[in-house]
């Protein structure tokens, strides 16, 4: 949360001539509520049963550069299923960035009640494991440009994919 999946992948995808897809507003565009509303309607499991089914969905596109939730890891089935169908890139953030991109959103239902920091910590120290399992790589964003970010990423894999 706050790592900058949604404007790190736009500029990624961009640069690659890819169709970007951020997978919570993909389940937005579906439902036509926002995440809040089906977590306050369906709760967590219900918001997670939705973001596996279009995760496989997108999952199967090629041709596609798809930044999930942070929570889309929680799921064994999703986790083998994005490791097999592409290049996954965890996004790694400190609890003070995430504190620091997450201050004004009212729209992380995570993050609604208690103490940030320590949702965030918690948050991280559930999923760093889960993350570092599917992901071919680790970038840390701390601090550093997205657009410079971006290009240093797609440089790297167009390099691999020549290779």
């Amino acid at each position: 949360m706050g790592a900058g999946k949604t404007t790190l992948g736009r500029r990624l995808a961009a640069l690659a001539r890819m169709e970007f897809i951020d997978s919570d507003h993909e389940i937005e565009r579906r439902t036509g509520v926002d995440i809040p509303f089906i977590f306050e309607k369906e709760g967590e499991a219900g918001f997670r049963r939705r973001e596996h089914d279009v995760l496989a969905e997108l999952a199967g596109r090629d041709g596609v550069v798809v930044a999930t939730g942070g929570g889309a890891v929680l799921d064994p089935d999703t986790r083998e299923r994005l490791h097999a169908a592409g290049h996954v890139i965890y996004l790694h953030a400190t609890v003070d960035q995430q504190l620091r991109r997450t201050a004004r959103s009212q729209h992380r239902p995570l993050l609604r009640s208690g103490d940030r920091r320590a949702i965030l910590a918690d948050l991280l120290e559930q999923r760093d494991p889960l993350y570092r399992e599917v992901a071919h790589r680790v970038v840390h964003t701390d601090g550093r440009n997205t657009r410079a970010l971006a290009q240093e990423i797609f440089r790297s894999l167009r390099q691999e994919s020549s290779s």
